[in-house]
């Protein structure tokens, strides 16, 4: 799978991050502090890394920043784009099924290794709900996204 990630700090948490992602197969590519030139600060390197996904340059992306609330908010922002801010496993798997999140946010502050580990689990093994209710919770993300941005 092709995955953005962006960083605003080249913390530990990050580097972890992407050499999990790299160690699972996935094709990786850094913004922000992540990749020397980028700008790092966390609404620019988040929006890069969503904008991959919005494009169909990357299949998801995961943001980072101190508290994961700015780099989701940032994500959020690009129309496609449904960031879910995720602190455990099993907020990570509802995100997937639920809402069909396809960036993930973490806060670089409160993630551990093994914790990350647990989060990136469980996102990967989730898939998105076919609950028809769901699917309508999705779609209306979507149609407000056209409504945000015109036809």
């Amino acid at each position: 799978m092709r995955i953005s990630v962006s960083s605003d700090m080249d913390e530990p948490v990050a580097r972890a991050l992407l050499a999990e992602l790299r160690e699972r197969g996935h094709e990786v590519r850094p913004h922000g502090a992540l990749s020397p030139g980028d700008d790092p600060q966390w609404a620019f390197c988040s929006e890069a890394a969503a904008r991959d996904v919005a494009d169909g340059s990357a299949d998801q992306a995961i943001v980072c920043c101190w508290t994961g609330t700015g780099a989701s908010i940032a994500a959020n922002k690009v129309p496609g784009v449904r960031a879910a801010l995720c602190t455990d496993a099993y907020t990570a798997d509802g995100a997937r099924r639920w809402n069909d999140a396809n960036v993930l946010a973490l806060s670089l502050r409160l993630t551990s290794g093994p914790l990350l580990n647990e989060i990136l689990d469980a996102w990967f093994a989730g898939a998105p709900s076919d609950d028809p209710e769901d699917r309508r919770n999705v779609d209306r993300t979507a149609r407000l996204d056209r409504a945000r941005t015109g036809p």
